[in-house]
């Protein structure tokens, strides 16, 4: 999960009944693994004193920062998020390192055109 991000920032009150989820999240960035995925990312904590709700800030490796609610969003929920936002950007990158232009727009006859392999007409059979 870490190797999609430059930085971490959780910040909750120690004393808030919602910081579970910044709890579990913490525990899965101080995870081995999740370390050894990328040494370099910023983990930061701050302990707050006031009343503003557990939050975590991610900065993905492309500078594009996204801020996650803490009291209503489950850690694997977030997670969840930076996998797949992490699997776009690696997708975009293999784009780009092929020299093709990213996003990839698909013509829209191309989009309804048949496929090697698939055989269209016994799906319109079933439906008859």
């Amino acid at each position: 999960m870490l190797k999609f991000l430059s930085k971490v920032r959780i910040e909750f009150n120690a004393l808030d009944p919602r910081i579970a989820s910044c709890m579990e999240f913490l525990a899965q960035c101080n995870a081995r693994k999740a370390k050894e995925s990328n040494p370099g990312c910023q983990l930061q904590v701050k302990r707050r004193t006031d009343d503003h709700p557990p939050q975590i800030t991610v900065t993905f490796v492309n500078g594009v920062e996204e801020v996650f609610d803490a009291t209503s969003t489950p850690a694997q929920t977030i997670r969840n998020m930076i996998l797949e936002k992490g699997q776009l950007l690696e997708t975009e990158q293999m784009f780009r390192e092929a020299g093709e232009k990213w996003p990839v727009i698909i013509p829209e006859e191309e989009l309804h055109q048949s496929f090697p392999g698939t055989k269209p007409r016994k799906a319109e059979e079933k439906k008859q």
